[in-house]
């Protein structure tokens, strides 16, 4: 069981440092601001707005971007911020609560079969459950997504509309990884084995599980489980420097998690934890347990992590190697430094811009980009200032 390694609250020193004087964007496509930070000023640009709701950004090879809106849409945007219509060929989403179009990911060989993966809430009877689904993407004339398949659906009681979690991240095998939330009223589910509540999951791009899955082969478990015992995930990413599958997810009142993800490990959810209910009350039986996992940093108070990029461009090269965390609550972008697996102290970044941020990812120019969250959402991308 490991130690947790940083805790971080509310007065942090170095935060403080950082609300010195900022330029604040309009929000109009083309403009920028400047702000302050240990790498010194950076500027942010406004790409693309009008987005409703963005929550997932990947690149594609011929330099557009593909993002998601929750409302139930997936775009293609230009580097010059123009939007695509809607996609075609996108399932029924069920946009209710926190519900909606989540994430997207290109395959590994994307540029050999135009393949994407995309997870979203999906109406069942009585609730909401997250599927994962994969198509074709073609660019060319009226953009659309062709062969479209659901690979996977969440098996356990249904969610009314929160705690879906799902994030997608495709492992050197060409496995994926999807987290799965715990629906909030089924919390107590994250704990067992027979469903997907409370989940990361590993699946083959086509939707089977592995056979070396850890549970694989046992009547009393869903055999797509990888891990288990977690909150609402909302990031997921490998880290470069070591291969290992990194998790971010929310806790209640207090209790933000990183977590580096083992195969087979209970990361504890709702038995241990940091946090309190949102009525006050006590939800955990204590912070440790044996044979449950620690976090490798948590947050109290939250800020509502969403969204993490692992920075190994050259644009920022005092800070490579950081990992970089969007906050909805905390409107800020934090970036930990770090050795190893441990994180070192937080620098809080763009707390001015006053956004939520969904998303968090470094782009091939090496800039950090950035989806904000709202209905009026924007894309942004984070440079150096000119000097």
């Amino acid at each position: 069981m490991k130690t947790p390694v940083v805790l971080v609250t509310a007065s942090l020193a170095i935060a403080t440092a950082l609300a010195a004087t900022f330029l604040i964007a309009t929000g109009t496509r083309g403009d920028s601001a400047s702000f302050t930070s240990s790498a010194g000023k950076l500027e942010v640009e406004t790409i693309a707005t009008g987005l409703a709701y963005p929550w997932g950004l990947a690149f594609l090879p011929n330099g557009r971007m593909i993002v998601t809106e929750k409302p139930g849409r997936i775009r293609l945007v230009t580097r010059e911020g123009q939007l695509s219509p809607p996609l075609a060929g996108v399932p029924e989403v069920w946009y209710s609560g926190q519900g909606g179009m989540h994430d997207v990911a290109l395959d590994k060989s994307f540029a050999q079969n135009s393949t994407i993966y995309f997870c979203y809430a999906e109406r069942a009877a009585g609730g909401g459950r997250t599927a994962v689904a994969r198509g074709k993407l073609t660019e060319s004339g009226t953009p659309r997504l062709t062969d479209v398949r659901v690979i996977f659906r969440q098996d356990g009681p249904l969610s009314s509309g929160n705690h879906y979690g799902c994030r997608i991240a495709q492992a050197p095998d060409n496995s994926l990884f999807v987290s799965l939330g715990d629906h909030f009223t089924a919390r107590d589910q994250a704990q067992t084995l027979d469903n997907h509540i409370g989940k990361v999951i590993r699946i083959t791009p086509e939707g089977a599980a592995p056979k070396d899955n850890p549970f694989a082969g046992r009547s009393d478990a869903k055999p797509e489980v990888w891990s288990y015992g977690h909150r609402n995930s909302q990031s997921l990413a490998f880290n470069p420097a070591s291969g290992d599958l990194w998790e971010i997810e929310h806790g209640p009142r207090g209790g933000d998690e990183i977590n580096i993800i083992g195969k087979g490990k209970n990361y504890g959810w709702p038995v241990i934890g940091y946090g309190i209910d949102y009525s006050g009350a006590k939800i955990h039986a204590s912070t440790s347990r044996d044979g449950m996992e620690q976090p490798v940093k948590y947050w109290v108070p939250s800020i509502a992590p969403s969204g993490m990029a692992f920075y190994t461009g050259d644009l920022f090269p005092e800070w490579k190697g950081s990992l970089f965390v969007g906050a909805l609550a905390g409107h800020m972008v934090a970036r930990l430094p770090l050795n190893g697996n441990t994180v070192g102290s937080e620098e809080r970044i763009l707390q001015n811009l006053n956004e939520r941020i969904r998303d968090v990812r470094q782009g091939p120019d090496g800039a950090l980009w950035l989806l904000t969250d709202n209905s009026a959402g924007r894309i942004l991308r984070v440079t150096p200032a000119a000097k």
